[in-house]
């Protein structure tokens, strides 16, 4: 699935500062799927950071094309540190979706459940977390809070594991593709 939108990370005027060519870059993340892009901007364009652009078929107007994907190592250190707030802004614009994700994990193998992926939830939070949405599935972050005891802050723990799918390498992806 192409990504329609994306969230610009970092704006470099003149490209990367140790490349020869000089062309002006974006380091930008997918609304969807959380991926990495390197966008460049149509000429006379300047891109703000937390700009959201169109990326997706057709016209666009402010991005003349996609580069390609952004390898995790060239994530510069001003987009790092964007990363994690947009992140949680993308999270809080679908929380029904990744609410979802809780009420329809499933294991990956015998000993392994995705739900156990989620840093800070080990087994006993993921019975009773599968115990619950048998129950009732959940509605919203606030609902699995109340429900399962001593629950760590699920869309912390959901926004923690996607910035370590986004620049680590993971064996498994829950939410970056």
């Amino acid at each position: 699935m192409k990504e329609e939108y994306a969230i610009i990370l970092e704006y470099l005027p003149n490209g990367y500062p140790l490349e020869k060519k000089m062309l002006p870059l974006a380091q930008a993340i997918g609304e969807k799927n959380f991926t990495l892009l390197e966008l460049v901007p149509r000429r006379g364009t300047a891109l703000e950071i937390g700009e959201r652009v169109y990326i997706g078929e057709g016209k666009r107007d402010k991005i003349s094309y996609i580069l390609g994907r952004l390898k995790r190592e060239k994530l510069t250190e001003a987009a790092k540190n964007q990363l994690q707030e947009t992140v949680r802004e993308l999270l809080k614009s679908s929380e029904k979706e990744f609410v979802e994700f809780f009420n329809k994990a499933d294991p990956i193998n015998k000993r392994l459940h995705q739900i156990e992926l989620i840093p800070g939830l080990g087994k006993k939070h993921m019975q009773e977390i599968l115990k619950q949405r048998e129950e009732k599935k959940f509605e919203s972050f606030e609902d699995m809070k109340n429900r399962v005891p001593n629950l760590p802050d699920p869309e912390k723990a959901v926004e923690k594991r996607i910035i370590q799918e986004l620049t680590n390498i993971e064996r498994y992806n829950l939410f970056v593709r």
